[in-house]
């Protein structure tokens, strides 16, 4: 008889391949993972580490091949990621007016920054 999965959604080589902080090597408790969205065999989660606060954002595929894996190092949460996910792209005109805006003076940057928000 195989244990029992505590994690149903994902196969539990999945959370092994992100087990770790990759900034202070904490283990990372699996429980703690939030799936943010899933599709048919992939999985988007955050994590965040208990020691030193750092978070990574993850996609778990698996498949006929197996499970893979790519996460990143971020200082967003679960909310931020999802937030982002579903807004729309920059497009080249967003990249000049904030290439724009460092150049002027302070003042005239944070008029610009609270315009923006």
């Amino acid at each position: 008889m195989q244990p029992r999965n505590p994690f149903p959604l994902f196969p539990s080589e999945s959370l092994r391949l992100i087990s770790y902080c990759p900034i202070c090597n904490t283990h990372y408790n699996p429980l703690t993972a939030q799936i943010l969205e899933e599709r048919d065999d992939a999985h988007l989660i955050h994590i965040e580490c208990r020691k030193c606060g750092s978070s990574i954002v993850g996609l778990v595929l698996t498949g006929g091949l197996g499970v893979s894996s790519v996460s990143l190092v971020t200082d967003l949460t679960g909310a931020e990621v999802l937030r982002f996910r579903r807004s729309e792209g920059i497009d080249s005109d967003d990249v000049l007016a904030a290439h724009e805006a460092l150049f002027q003076t302070e003042t005239d940057f944070l008029a610009d920054l609270n315009r923006l928000s």
